[in-house]
């Protein structure tokens, strides 16, 4: 993500997806479907000469001259059983990497866990269904390690992460979490407060669930809450600071509001609003 580096907040656009997943990602495609290339493959990495092009990708999607993580800090997490993949294509005889993703062991709910901190795709990877077969990827990779939770931060703000993380991958919202990285000076996120939502995603989690986007609510007398998103912060925050504040702020008293009287975030509408409902 960033300087600190942008968690999967799965997740930017050369800036919240060039791509970006989530996991700060930096922002995953809207699609729900996978049509990758066949010629397109996902695997781990262990070896400090792969990591070379990690590095790069990283810097390229977020539009930031430091890196945003180091290949000593890949190997670190690779040589501790963590989780560094990239995603390549082979066309005519030659290698080209599209993306990638790093995550490290952790707890959740006192559970084994893997935080995705940062997955990143190229501009050119984008809206193909890649950033959804790295999750898909990245959760396989969990079970088999017997891992139950995968866990990321990504920006509340960030539309098309939103849908992606709660509709069409089905992640649960855990907590708020204000200005986590403090402030950020990359390409996609400079100006702005960095304030994130984890989410939780259970190794179990059925993949060809039905979308959650509310519509099993909204229209009904259940109770309910919408937060609305504005169509694109990572644009505004380059044309209109001040209305980024005002987002920022009123978004944030409204779902920290919501999640501590115990509403739970059930969906996200293709309009770019979060639904709450009262805890059961």
């Amino acid at each position: 993500m960033t300087t600190p580096p942008v968690p999967d907040d799965q997740a930017r656009p050369a800036a919240d997806t060039a791509v970006r997943a989530p996991e700060e990602d930096a922002g995953p495609e809207l699609e729900a479907d996978i049509h990758l290339d066949p010629g397109v493959e996902i695997r781990t990495l262990h070896r400090a000469e792969e990591m070379v092009g990690l590095v790069e990708v990283f810097s390229q999607v977020w539009g930031s001259l430091t890196e945003l993580v180091s290949i000593e800090m890949l190997m670190a997490v690779a040589h501790s059983n963590g989780y560094v993949s990239a995603a390549y294509e082979s066309r005519s005889g030659s290698e080209r990497i599209l993306g990638a993703s790093v995550a490290i062991l952790a707890r959740h709910l006192d559970q084994p866990a893997l935080h995705s901190h940062i997955t990143g795709l190229l501009p050119g990877a984008r809206q193909t269904g890649l950033g959804r077969a790295m999750k898909l990827h990245q959760r396989s990779w969990a079970a088999e390690q017997g891992i139950d939770w995968i866990t990321w931060t990504y920006d509340p703000l960030v539309r098309r992460n939103a849908w992606f993380n709660i509709a069409v991958l089905g992640a649960e919202v855990h907590e708020y979490l204000p200005s986590f990285y403090g402030r950020m000076n990359d390409a996609i996120n400079q100006g702005d407060e960095s304030d994130r939502l984890l989410v939780a995603w259970s190794v179990d989690t059925d993949p060809e669930a039905a979308l959650r986007d509310g519509t099993d609510i909204i229209g009904t007398d259940r109770p309910h809450t919408l937060v609305p998103t504005p169509a694109d912060i990572v644009t505004m925050r380059r044309t209109d600071p001040a209305d980024v504040a005002r987002w920022r702020q009123e978004s944030r008293a409204a779902l920290t509001g919501a999640l501590d009287r115990g509403e739970r975030v059930v969906g996200f509408t293709r309009d770019g609003n979060y639904v709450l409902v009262p805890a059961s």
